[in-house]
């Protein structure tokens, strides 16, 4: 799942904490920038694919750290072709 509009001081361990009530948390990332600041988003995984969907609908547009965050399923994304002919 995507995990948008976070606080910039949330960590991947609350993450985990905000998600285990709905399930097995299997993976969360906070994104961060080179210079080791968040970038605002995030990423989780869930054991199944109910779990994930039990926690879209409840955390979505929550509070969470005095922000609205956005839970949503992601996406992948492909690179296009870049190089210059």
């Amino acid at each position: 799942m995507y995990i948008g509009n976070l606080d910039y001081n949330t960590t991947d361990k609350d993450l985990e904490e905000l998600f285990s009530p709905e399930g097995t948390v299997t993976y969360s990332k906070v994104i961060m920038r080179m210079d080791g600041k968040s970038r605002g988003f995030g990423f989780v995984e869930m054991e199944t694919e109910e779990q994930t969907k039990a926690a879209i609908e409840k955390l979505n547009q929550s509070d969470f750290k005095g922000r609205t965050i956005v839970v949503n399923e992601a996406r992948n994304q492909t690179r296009g072709n870049f190089n210059s002919k």
